[in-house]
């Protein structure tokens, strides 16, 4: 494709997430490349990085188009994002041709506002909201989060996240995984903290290699990963998943298991579980039972107390990802974090009449707000006495080698410290007899 082609296809990509204001990005992208196979890799990844961009600087370039005067259409914001990265007007203008399968000519508004955005003062800077694109009401609590390191951490939010891998020890080790990965030209690096982990070098197509169909491998952010390690599930326990999602957490607590024991995915969503079926399998596990929660459900009271480990990876603002989802980051609303938070308790309480006396219960979210994290344990604590904090020192000794990589009682993972997503973990132990075999 030619330059002017990948930008008339950027707007065209534009022009779909807008027409899908409720969907995911990442699967409004996933549509429109499916439904243009014509498009080259190369095209395709040049496409893609570029709208990336363009959503991780939304507030920013929005910002800049009303500073102009200009109205917010996806080809002003084109405009905009090809000004960014250091184009001239003139070179902009040149573009947009309507020769080779490109943008049409600008119109005489478009190319006035081209001309005022790139006259706006390069060293007029927009209020931190805007800079650090984020919602206003978010600004005061993300400050609180973060204090000092509010400007590393919304900048390494800014960065484009890497890929990792989690080796499956169902049928390889990392060692192992590593070669048959490198065999297909796909170089890694053994992750710092993971003890599983593997960091992809660039962007490579992980997913059309032999190791991924063979299920040597999974993709999993390195964060996500120390949460399963955590919970320390062992050869011949009774675990649960409450919140399973698409099994990715389950799928690693099966390997520390040995597919010895019984191992219960739960979720809400029926899609989701069946979406699960083709990574387990893939994997080679095969001690999952799937269980949905549907409402009425009898199974969790009939389950009560019979578990020693009970993971709930609940859901959340998924201030976390941010690098994977830009586009979130404007979504969110005050409501939603209350909901959220209301939500997350009830699933904790849940959650907590499984536990087995002298089991663990690990609560976790992708979020960095103190809200759905710390606040959360210290309320589910007061509702809940029988439940004490294991120290994130003791529980990392019990399952790995060399100091935690978080200070205090719990694992705090941001992007900009750890070079993961942002993942928070609490492990409460229930008082009572200590389970054979060694619990946590």
């Amino acid at each position: 494709m030619t330059p002017p082609a990948r930008i008339q296809t950027g707007i065209e990509l534009i022009e779909a997430t807008e027409a899908s204001p409720a969907a995911p990005a990442d699967a409004v992208v996933n549509a429109f490349f499916r439904a243009k196979r014509f498009i080259g890799g190369s095209d395709r990844r040049a496409i893609a990085e570029r709208f990336w961009a363009m959503l991780r600087s939304e507030a920013r370039l929005r910002w800049a188009l009303e500073r102009a005067h200009a109205p917010i259409t996806p080809r002003t914001r084109m405009l905009a994002q090809l000004l960014a990265e250091g184009l001239s007007p003139d070179a902009v203008a040149g573009l947009f041709s309507g020769a080779r399968r490109g943008p049409e000519p600008l119109t005489s508004g478009e190319r006035a506002a081209l001309f005022r955005l790139a006259a706006l003062p390069a060293g007029e800077a927009p209020p931190d909201a805007v800079r650090f694109g984020i919602p206003e009401w978010l600004l005061p609590r993300l400050a609180a989060r973060f204090g000092a390191e509010l400007e590393r951490e919304m900048a390494a939010m800014d960065a484009p996240a890497p890929t990792d891998l989690r080796a499956n020890l169902l049928k390889a080790t990392r060692e192992e995984a590593r070669a048959a990965l490198a065999a297909e030209g796909i170089a890694t690096v053994p992750t710092r903290l993971s003890p599983w982990g593997l960091r992809v070098e660039g962007r490579r197509p992980i997913t059309a290699t032999a190791a991924f169909r063979e299920g040597l491998v999974e993709i999993q952010d390195e964060g996500s990963q120390l949460v399963a390690l955590l919970t320390d599930a062992r050869p011949g326990m009774r675990v649960i998943d409450l919140c399973a999602g698409a099994a990715g957490k389950t799928l690693a607590l099966a390997a520390t298991m040995g597919n010895r024991g019984r191992l219960v995915a739960c979720d809400v969503n029926p899609g989701r579980l069946d979406a699960a079926v083709k990574r387990l399998r893939r994997a080679g596990v095969g001690n999952v039972e799937r269980r949905l929660l549907a409402p009425g459900e009898k199974w969790t009271k009939r389950a009560a107390g019979g578990f020693d480990r009970v993971l709930v990876d609940a859901p959340c603002t998924g201030t976390g990802t941010w690098r994977r989802n830009p586009d979130a980051r404007l979504r969110l609303r005050a409501e939603d974090l209350a909901e959220l938070v209301a939500k997350q308790a009830s699933i904790l309480d849940r959650g907590s009449r499984l536990v087995k006396p002298g089991g663990t219960l690990v609560y976790a979210t992708c979020s960095v707000l103190v809200e759905e994290n710390e606040a959360q344990v210290d309320a589910f604590r007061r509702r809940h006495p029988s439940f004490e904090i294991v120290p994130l020192a003791q529980a990392w000794a019990a399952v790995a080698q060399g100091a935690p990589p978080c200070e205090g009682p719990f694992l705090s993972l941001t992007p900009a410290r750890h070079g993961t997503d942002g993942f928070f973990a609490a492990v409460l132990r229930r008082s009572g007899p200590a389970l054979e075999g060694g619990a946590a």
